[in-house]
């Protein structure tokens, strides 16, 4: 009887300090694109793999997602996933990155550039990211391809604004975001008063002024470990149910073949609208739309 009582409260004990493990993991998603990242101005010469500065700004982008990984560890994190969000998504170089952190690279994914995310992550982070097309003041605004305008019930969204509402359908919510002033102006616009750092000064859509990579990552470092500390005070970013996406082509041919898809109604000559049950169906039908050619 002794036997049994000790096993059993051995059993509670374990379960108990299960539980608590469970309750104190801090897992962290970290989406990262380099056309926000700092030094960064034309896709031609530091974005594109033909760029004469392209592996350098691959080494750069992937000392600024260190310096995220580093802030969200100094803020608590026991688990941090980032997301190769650029190009061809094989930009970070693996062998410097934080060997702390887990990556995801290359496509297709059926969640895109947030592959992974799901409701066991308590914090999202957005690493060089860019203002939505047509934005003023912004160093090459554009909305996924280059060729597009994208809405979701009727509000226009950039990247960030798409990719928070993915995040917000699993009630993880966006603390941190880095880019150019115009998009961080932009993502406290949609997700509230989160941490922002502009890692440069847009002038027009190919200049700027920049500061020293180190003091990017420095203020990266800090404002991550303040957004990740601040959680608690950020709401997901939640579209409702169902999903109208709206998306406007620069190219009328590429909007006919769209509008081909089941269930897509074409609305103009440049735009098609797709129900969506939620975001993640978005997602994954605004993927295949811009694989048309």
């Amino acid at each position: 009887m002794r036997r049994r009582t000790c096993w059993t409260y051995v059993l509670t004990l374990l379960v108990a300090m299960s539980s608590l493990a469970q309750e104190n993991k801090l897992k962290v998603y970290i989406s990262a694109d380099m056309e926000g990242v700092g030094g960064v101005s034309t896709l031609e010469v530091q974005a594109e793999p033909r760029g004469r500065e392209y592996e350098k700004f691959c080494r750069i982008m992937t000392q600024e997602v260190n310096a995220a990984i580093s802030g969200a560890y100094d803020a608590g994190a026991t688990e941090v996933l980032v997301s190769d969000s650029h190009g061809d998504g094989l930009n970070i170089d693996i062998e410097l990155l934080d060997r702390r952190a887990r990556l995801i690279r290359a496509w297709p994914r059926p969640l895109a550039m947030m592959q992974g995310i799901d409701n066991t992550f308590g914090a999202v982070v957005f690493i060089g990211y860019h203002a939505g097309e047509g934005q003023a003041n912004a160093v090459i605004p554009h909305d996924f391809n280059h060729n597009q305008i994208l809405k979701l019930n009727g509000v226009e969204v950039s990247e960030a604004g798409f990719n928070g509402a993915i995040a917000g359908d699993f009630d993880v919510p966006v603390v941190f975001l880095s880019g150019d002033q115009t998009i961080a102006r932009q993502a406290r616009d949609f997700f509230g008063p989160i941490e922002t750092v502009a890692v440069k000064q847009a002038i027009g859509y190919s200049s700027a002024i920049m500061m020293h990579p180190e003091e990017s990552q420095r203020l990266i470092r800090a404002g991550v470990k303040r957004g990740v500390e601040r959680r608690a005070e950020m709401k997901p970013y939640k579209v409702v149910r169902p999903v109208k996406l709206e998306m406007t082509f620069f190219n009328i041919v590429k909007a006919e073949v769209v509008s081909y898809l089941p269930g897509v109604e074409r609305t103009s000559g440049e735009t098609v609208v797709f129900i969506a049950h939620d975001m993640v169906e978005a997602n994954k039908f605004l993927w295949v739309a811009n694989s048309v050619r």
